[in-house]
């Protein structure tokens, strides 16, 4: 893992699109995380790519918590644990930072992804409205 650079937006990008775009058919709109401003991101220094950027994530610190952002996984690497992977990676920044948790939100369409989430101790925290989608909040406390 490494953080994205200004010369990776283009392939990051590209990732995110191809990442999300099955999803537009079940949410019915362009998921979020399409609509980012990647160049920012990358600025910030909030993306983190696998090496062969076929995997991000993008981390964004908090009061008290690190947000899961957006998770994105090329299409030919899906199912194969990169996003467990990445989650876990995730997991790691959070225990450096010293921070007691993390949360996500996602689209309440996504079951795939809320049923990984769980799988991975996170739970739901409740459900609201961002952006004209009906998103789940779900949050992990982190054993110290």
């Amino acid at each position: 893992m490494r953080l994205a650079g200004a010369a990776d937006k283009a392939a990051v990008e590209r990732l995110v699109h191809d990442a999300y775009s099955p999803w537009i058919e079940v949410v019915g709109m362009r998921p979020l995380p399409m609509e980012a401003d990647y160049a920012a991101l990358i600025d910030a220094g909030l993306v983190h790519v696998t090496d062969e950027l076929d995997g991000l994530i993008v981390l964004v610190l908090e009061d008290g918590v690190l947000l899961v952002e957006n998770v994105a996984v090329r299409p030919g690497r899906q199912g194969k644990g990169l996003g467990r992977a990445l989650m876990a990676y995730a997991e790691e920044e959070a225990r450096r930072l010293g921070l007691p948790a993390l949360r996500l939100y996602t689209n309440v369409k996504m079951a795939a992804n809320i049923a990984l989430y769980e799988s991975l101790g996170y739970v739901e925290t409740g459900r609201q409205g961002i952006e004209g989608r009906s998103a789940v909040m779900m949050r992990k406390q982190l054993n110290r």
